[in-house]
């Protein structure tokens, strides 16, 4: 397996599993990335300047994904993780904390200070995994991202 950056042949891929995921989950599709109108285009969006999104590969099997781009309606030095699913078969296999370290390390490469993120209330493995690497609950989002649902908010200082 490889952890590697975005090529536009992935879009279908891993928009499929981050629906996947939403479902598997039973997860809300409202309010949260399932509904993101980027979904289907993430190799473009990420095109943007000090933006990155990262897929792990498998024989040509894209397996999971995350990114980092600038927050929408946030300060300059404050960016946010994005999008990190993963298919059941590469879970906890570390594949997420690779994949969040690079993100992180693109992050610090781009000048950004501050990194936040949200989530869902009862995705407490992955918020395990952001204690893990240093993220620390806050008490209210930042930016705009449109993601309602999310009701859990994280910052970690680059």
């Amino acid at each position: 397996m490889e952890i590697r950056k975005i090529e536009l042949k992935d879009n279908k891929q891993i928009a499929k599993i981050i629906r996947d995921v939403f479902i598997e989950l039973e997860a809300p599709k409202v309010g949260t990335a399932y509904a993101d109108p980027i979904l289907d285009t993430l190799f473009e969006v990420y095109q943007a300047k000090r933006s990155v999104y990262f897929v792990v590969e498998k024989e040509g099997k894209i397996l999971g994904g995350c990114g980092i781009a600038p927050l929408e309606n946030g300060e300059e030095h404050i960016c946010e993780l994005q999008k990190m699913y993963f298919s059941p078969e590469i879970r906890g296999t570390g594949y997420a904390k690779k994949i969040i370290t690079e993100c992180l390390d693109f992050a610090k490469e781009n000048h950004f200070t501050l990194c936040y993120l949200e989530t869902l209330p009862f995705m407490k493995a992955a918020q395990r995994l952001y204690h893990n690497l240093g993220f620390e609950n806050i008490s209210k989002p930042m930016g705009n991202t449109g993601h309602s649902s999310c009701e859990i908010w994280m910052t970690k200082k680059l």
